[in-house]
């Protein structure tokens, strides 16, 4: 599975499974972006086939109710916008 990446600081391991028509995804990528984050995404919504099954799979493992965004920073998982929570893990 391929994911889109964006350059920025290198402060873990961080991946975002978004969706491409979700605000709270948007904000979410856009607050990794301000924070000058280092990080990798895939609009599960757009990937086809294996994939998308792939992206669903590896969503499930972290948030069973596989709700968006879904976002991995190390081994922490925060689903939905909480920009507290994603500042804090991301320690600024």
């Amino acid at each position: 599975m391929n994911f889109e990446h964006v350059d920025g600081k290198d402060k873990g391991k961080i991946t975002l499974y978004a969706l491409s028509t979700c605000i709270w995804c948007k904000e979410t990528k856009d607050l990794l972006s301000d924070l000058g984050a280092k990080y990798d995404y895939a609009y599960v919504d757009l990937l086809k086939g294996n994939d998308r099954e792939v992206a669903i799979e590896q969503v499930k493992h972290y948030n069973p109710s596989c709700s968006f965004p879904t976002l991995i920073i190390g081994d922490k998982c925060i689903v939905g916008y909480k920009e507290k929570e994603i500042k804090e893990a991301l320690k600024v």
